[in-house]
């Protein structure tokens, strides 16, 4: 019984419930990276290659040859799928781009608010006074 609580006591704590948020928006995220990646960005890249489709880059490693990747998947072939890998890193190079420039948006605002002069120290009570006189009547009789 004593487990069921602790994990109660885990899942409702506040940092798993943000985590669990920041998981959902990333991978919503993540599903409009890819479509910018492959309906945007490579499309215009195989325009200016001259009609590149990187999709269907591959590299077959048996004897028989198909013309797209997608027949080679079919048959069972082994293939070397490069064009997927480089869509994959421009995936990772747009998402790294997007979590630097939100990060250094949230230090710019965090710096803004460490940069801010501290209040002014409040005058010490009459208690606070007494108290440290007595602290140091008792250190210089040591």
């Amino acid at each position: 019984m004593g487990i069921l609580k602790e994990f109660k006591e885990f899942a409702v704590r506040g940092n798993v419930m943000d985590m669990a948020v920041g998981v959902i928006i990333g991978g919503a995220f993540g599903k409009i990276v890819t479509s910018l990646v492959n309906d945007i960005i490579m499309p215009l890249i195989s325009k200016l290659t001259g009609g590149i489709d990187f999709t269907n880059l591959f590299l077959n490693l048996g004897s028989e040859k198909y013309e797209t990747l997608a027949a080679a998947k079919e048959a069972g072939a082994a293939v070397f799928a490069y064009g997927s890998f480089i869509q994959n890193c421009v995936d990772f190079l747009i998402i790294a781009f997007c979590i630097f420039l939100m990060i250094k948006g949230i230090n710019r605002v965090t710096k803004k608010k460490k940069d801010e002069p501290a209040p002014a120290p409040a005058e010490p009570s009459k208690e606070e006074i007494l108290l440290t006189e007595i602290r140091d009547l008792l250190k210089n009789q040591k």
